[in-house]
């Protein structure tokens, strides 16, 4: 395994960052899931990290602070396979894909008006309601 978590060619994470916990999973599985602590539990302090310039960090942290916890910790936890290198893998891969969608940096929406023609389709289309509402209406109960 290299020394660090390649998340981008030029960003990547060093694994000294990155604290490493592993518990016993839960869920079905027979013996073999109540004697071997497969479920991995990644942690990456975003907030302390060396991995990122400051400027990109504070993006990041604001693109992700709904799956951060109060000191800039990001928590992952994989538990699908049964192997702990395995979820191990996983778990990296998917921190790897988080930081690479909240890398990317949203296009601005620019402000655009409707066209005179959509316009014009709109009121058509209400005129045609309004006298199809009205052809309903008709006076025969009175």
């Amino acid at each position: 395994m290299s020394d660090a978590l390649e998340v981008t060619s030029e960003v990547s994470i060093p694994r000294d960052e990155l604290s490493i916990r592993a518990s016993r999973s839960g869920g079905a599985g027979g013996q073999h899931v109540n004697t071997s602590s497969t479920r991995i539990e990644l942690l990456w302090n975003i907030a302390g990290t060396r991995a990122l310039p400051e400027s990109v960090r504070d993006g990041v942290l604001h693109r992700l602070e709904k799956r951060t916890n109060a000191d800039g910790f990001i928590r992952i936890v994989s538990s699908e396979h049964r192997s702990q290198l395995r979820n191990r893998e996983a778990a990296e891969e998917r921190l790897a894909k988080l930081v690479r969608g909240a890398l990317t940096v949203p296009r601005a929406r620019r402000k655009t008006a409707p066209t005179r023609a959509s316009k014009e389709a709109r009121l058509q289309s209400k005129k045609r309601r309004a006298e199809i509402k009205k052809r309903r209406a008709s006076s025969d109960f009175e």
